[in-house]
């Protein structure tokens, strides 16, 4: 899919459109392109660009214009990400679809809200965008695992975080799922956005000066649980579990841990929990035994098939979960190098994800 960020540039002028093309002629025929599967046409994508105009004095008018010049190369297929009133969309022409980039997150919370709204936070904003495409109009959902960055004022000035607690990878996968009929397509954000720490890729490549956060925190036990409800998906019905198996991830240190940092805390970080978050697949009925230390244990009885757990993180403590049958540990994983720091270096909302092997 052929997607660029809008939220720093605006394009106005109609000799703007030139750098786009450059883009989409290098990469619009490529076999690996995602297209369409109805029109064929190579899918197009925005992060914003409700404020560009490509000189043709509109935002409608100046992104039909842009259609209309990469659909000369190749057709187009357009599902922008744009951060309007979703009752603008009959008026661009242009959409062929939309992409609800802020749908995998909680972002309608805040450190003020009600407890009742922040656990296990509402992600209904797809709402709006379905109802207002018509015609056979694209939905693209999103799907996130996380978000936090961490730039102060003398950088990108961008230092938040967003509710990533109560499995809302899992659950948000199981929303998407279960209105399936609805969907026609979801996207994972992200492949490698480090400075928003919600890659499930390898750490891998040049950052945006995000290692402070980003650096010894691997996400890649995201990617394996993702093909599970990527599966789901596709097929409409949840994979059989053939594999007893561990996924746990958890933050590096206590929320309200003082840090000898010159950023200061993010915003909302009042909204995480001090926890582990656990998802188990067992092939039968097992015990899974969650450890923060080796005589700080708790046990839960769970059945085949897939579980969410959680337990308390404990200050100076690590991870590790077991899954037991038969009296054997059938299902190991054991983060090496991970503790939960009580004085921390700088504050960090990145998650530290595992499985076991």
């Amino acid at each position: 899919m052929f997607e660029g960020g809008f939220n720093s540039v605006h394009r106005n002028s109609a000799s703007d459109v030139q750098y786009l093309k450059a883009y989409y002629q290098a990469h619009a025929k490529d076999p690996r392109m995602f297209k369409h599967p109805r029109t064929g046409g190579a899918a197009i994508s925005t992060f914003s660009g409700e404020n560009c105009t490509f000189g043709q004095g509109s935002m409608e008018d100046g992104w039909a214009y842009v259609k209309r010049e990469l659909s000369a190369i190749a057709l187009a297929y357009f599902i922008p990400a744009f951060f309007i009133n979703p009752a603008r969309y009959p008026g661009i022409s242009a959409m062929d679809g939309a992409f609800n980039w802020n749908g995998g997150w909680p972002v309608n919370i805040n450190a003020s809200s009600a407890r009742q709204d922040i656990v296990n936070a509402r992600l209904d904003s797809d709402n709006d965008h379905l109802q207002n495409l018509s015609r056979g109009r694209t939905f693209m959902a999103a799907v996130s695992p996380w978000f936090f960055t961490h730039y102060g004022p003398d950088s990108w000035n961008k230092n938040w975080i967003y509710r990533g607690d109560d499995w809302l990878f899992v659950r948000r996968w199981q929303q998407l799922i279960s209105m399936r009929d609805r969907i026609d397509i979801v996207q994972v954000i992200s492949w490698n956005d480090y400075g928003e720490s919600h890659y499930i890729g390898p750490i891998k490549g040049a950052q945006p000066n995000s290692q402070a956060w980003v650096d010894g925190y691997p996400h890649e036990a995201w990617l394996a649980l993702n093909a599970y409800f990527t599966a789901a998906f596709k097929k409409g019905a949840y994979p059989p579990v053939k594999r007893d198996q561990i996924f746990m991830w958890a933050r590096p240190h206590p929320k309200a841990a003082n840090a000898p940092d010159h950023v200061p805390r993010p915003t909302n970080w009042q909204l995480t929990d001090d926890k582990i978050w656990v998802v188990v697949f067992t092939t039968a009925p097992s015990k899974v035994e969650l450890y923060t230390s080796n005589d700080r244990k708790m046990v839960f009885d769970v059945r085949a098939g897939m579980t969410k757990l959680s337990r308390d993180s404990e200050p100076d403590g690590g991870m590790r979960g077991t899954i037991v049958r038969g009296g054997k540990i059938v299902a190991d994983c054991s983060p090496i190098g991970y503790r939960y720091e009580s004085r921390p270096g700088v504050y960090n909302f990145n998650a530290a994800v595992a499985m076991s092997q």
